[in-house]
């Protein structure tokens, strides 16, 4: 592959904007809901933004300056109140929520201009919308300004006092399912991305657990022409490989016999059949057969 490479100052101000929200993705998006000192609520959406801690819980995100350097009704209330609740996007909510990016004048209640229903909050003075599965109240932190240009970031970090979340959106096993809360995130220029059962995966790979490791594998495995990245690092992700029992018991498969009774006697063509068992195994989660393979086959080394 070849890169294009450049430092931030090359790049117009649009083209740095474009490209980093186009590259930098997908990114949730926080829904912020402000109050000015007058009782006038605001409602806007910001997608530099994400969690930071959960003890205490923390979220940081970004409020750019208008094209004129002033600034945006979020920040100044954030600023007056000290206060904000966070909205999280759910997708039936989405094209609701562009509505309120929109620069209304600071007099213009976004709750009606995009539709939503508010809902009085518990422990701050912003109001929540009530179409969002999940919203946290928040008390600011601390407010960072990079800049009174136009364009300049102000860093806003929150910290959740109250959770406020939709008692559908659980598994069975009390933890939020990504299909039920059907979240959207932000990519560049005008799209987005929906978070469906569909687009989904798991990886498991517990941090406390020491992982085998790409070095651990032997140069014939990782230079495969047929194992992908994904196999080889379902090979790596094991804490520990099978023991003599196991590997006895594998041995004495009938299918494992007929597999070594049907290899070519060419070593080329051999090797290709070993690895392409190998990946029939590792596509079908089948990790611990594919390293007995591998270690039956004399592949260790």
């Amino acid at each position: 592959m070849q890169y294009k490479s450049f430092t931030p100052e090359e790049l117009t101000p649009r083209q740095r904007h474009q490209y980093l929200l186009g590259m930098v993705n997908p990114r949730p998006i926080c829904f912020a809901s402000t109050i000015n000192t007058e009782g006038v609520p605001n409602l806007a959406p910001y997608s530099f933004f994400n969690i930071f801690s959960s003890t205490p819980p923390l979220f940081i995100f970004s409020v750019s300056n208008r094209r004129d350097g002033s600034q945006k009704d979020t920040l100044s209330n954030a600023k007056a109140t000290g206060e904000v609740v966070i909205n999280m996007v759910n997708y039936s909510i989405a094209r609701q929520m562009a509505i309120c990016g929109v620069e209304y004048q600071s007099d213009i209640n976004e709750f009606d201009k995009g539709g939503f229903t508010p809902l009085p909050s518990v422990m701050v003075k912003p109001l929540r919308v009530k179409e969002s599965l999940v919203q946290f109240e928040c008390k600011v932190l601390d407010i960072k300004t990079l800049g009174d240009h136009a364009g300049a970031a102000n860093l806003i970090t929150a910290e959740a006092v109250l959770i406020h979340v939709g008692e559908d959106i659980f598994s069975e096993d009390d933890i939020p399912d990504p299909a039920k809360l059907d979240m959207v995130g932000r990519l560049g220029n005008a799209n987005y991305c929906r978070i469906t059962a569909d687009s989904v995966f798991e990886i498991h790979q517990p941090p406390a657990n020491i992982a085998l490791g790409f070095d651990k594998l032997s140069l014939s495995i990782r230079s495969s022409k047929i194992l992908t990245g994904h196999n080889l690092a379902l090979l790596a992700g094991v804490i520990s490989l099978p023991d003599n029992e196991q590997l006895e018991s594998f041995k004495t498969l009938m299918s494992t016999r007929q597999f070594f009774d049907q290899l070519a006697a060419d070593k080329t063509t051999r090797m290709l059949q070993v690895h392409q068992k190998l990946k029939e195994y590792l596509d079908t989660n089948q990790t611990e057969n594919a390293w007995m393979l591998i270690i039956t086959a004399g592949l260790m080394e």
